[in-house]
């Protein structure tokens, strides 16, 4: 990694120590040295830098809910605000516990998106009615239950990724 006039460069070992930790982020420094061949002691550096400058954000674990037993809807608010409010706005619905995602996009309208999960379709309605109608500023939201999840990923850390719609079919 490099740092030249506060920007952050990261060099091929860093994106490759960063796809190791996102395949398992449970391994250890050696083991991670092993499968790179360098030493553990440079992965340790290495982590502990992107730590330090926030590219590494935090270690979690993705729990299946359906798996471990717990009964759960999902759904995506799409929430149209008084634009003065909508930063007010995004950052109270960040706040709560049962939204996962929120985010801002400017169309037509500004708009925010979040990702809400509730336990049934009472809390859901509960939750909009109660926690997110009040808020001062919003002036419309639409709410999508998700029915079935086709993928759901985190940003995949990669030399072989890119943004096109190209589809690998060598497969």
């Amino acid at each position: 990694m490099k740092i030249k006039r506060q920007a952050i460069s990261l060099d091929d070992l860093d994106w490759k120590i960063l796809q190791a930790l996102q395949e398992n982020a449970k391994q250890t420094y050696s083991e991670t040295g092993r499968l790179l061949n360098v030493a553990h002691s440079t992965v340790y550096e290495r982590i502990k830098k992107m730590e330090e400058h926030g590219i590494i954000k935090k270690y979690t674990t993705v729990v299946n809910l359906e798996k471990a037993g717990m009964k759960h809807i999902t759904a995506v608010m799409s929430i149209i605000t008084d634009p003065k409010e909508s930063e007010n706005v995004a950052e109270k619905l960040s706040e709560f516990n049962n939204v996962l995602e929120v985010y801002t996009s400017l169309s037509e309208e500004l708009l925010i998106i979040a990702k809400v999960v509730a336990e049934d379709q009472g809390e859901l309605h509960s939750f909009i009615a109660h926690s997110v109608a009040p808020l001062q500023g919003v002036l419309r939201i639409r709410t999508s239950i998700i029915t079935k999840k086709h993928k759901e990923e985190g940003f995949p850390v990669g030399s072989n990724f890119n943004f096109s719609n190209d589809v690998d079919t060598d497969k």
